[in-house]
């Protein structure tokens, strides 16, 4: 008995904890804990596969884009000049966002390269402004380009080819190959993804 009334003397003097106490421990743990995490090499969230704790990108494989031909026409042609759409469409199966730096691209006619085309760009220098594309997981993004065919007169072949596309339809006997160059849009992410891709009328 005389414990029992000890116990109830000491609950009632105690005094409840200061509330800037508590609230300055709390955020002294959570500094702590990030402060391990970025040590150790971890993150808080995964910039790939998302969730707390996760090993960080330099540990993670960053899953490719895919890369699909949306697009391929001739919009006009003269005795001087033709010009050609090309579209591709990129998706992104990760979790985070990717960055799409640039794309290279060649059109081969009968196996001989009629155009060689570049979208986007690698900034030279430290105040070069970059031109990329940020690719989300959920939507896919088309991407495009216009090119300008000039008429040397020393490809009469290949003149009489556009023009029958333009005016009957019939397709060059094209092929597309190239790379296209991303990263995570993250400030820790790892080295640059080289995708190779290839299409071709016969597909």
């Amino acid at each position: 008995m005389r414990f029992i009334s000890t116990f109830k003397k000491y609950t009632q003097e105690s005094k409840p904890m200061n509330s800037k106490i508590v609230v300055g421990g709390a955020a002294g743990v959570l500094i702590a804990i990030i402060a391990v995490f970025t040590l150790t090499g971890n993150s808080v969230i995964s910039d790939v596969e998302g969730g707390f704790f996760a090993p960080s990108n330099q540990g993670q494989q960053v899953l490719p884009i895919t890369v699909e031909l949306f697009d391929l026409s001739i919009l006009e042609i003269t005795d001087k000049q033709a010009t050609l759409k090309i579209k591709f469409m990129f998706s992104n199966p990760n979790f985070k966002s990717v960055m799409l730096q640039h794309v290279k691209y060649s059109i081969y006619h009968d196996d001989t390269r009629i155009v060689i085309g570049e979208i986007g760009s690698i900034p030279e220098g430290f105040l070069a402004s970059p031109n990329y594309f940020i690719i989300t997981n959920e939507r896919p993004v088309a991407i495009g380009d216009k090119i300008t065919l000039a008429n040397t007169g020393n490809t009469p072949e290949l003149w009489e080819a556009l023009t029958n596309w333009k005016n009957s339809g019939t397709e060059l006997n094209w092929r597309i190959s190239g790379e296209a160059f991303s990263n995570l849009s993250s400030i820790t992410a790892g080295q640059e993804n080289i995708i190779e891709f290839s299409f071709s009328k016969h597909d």
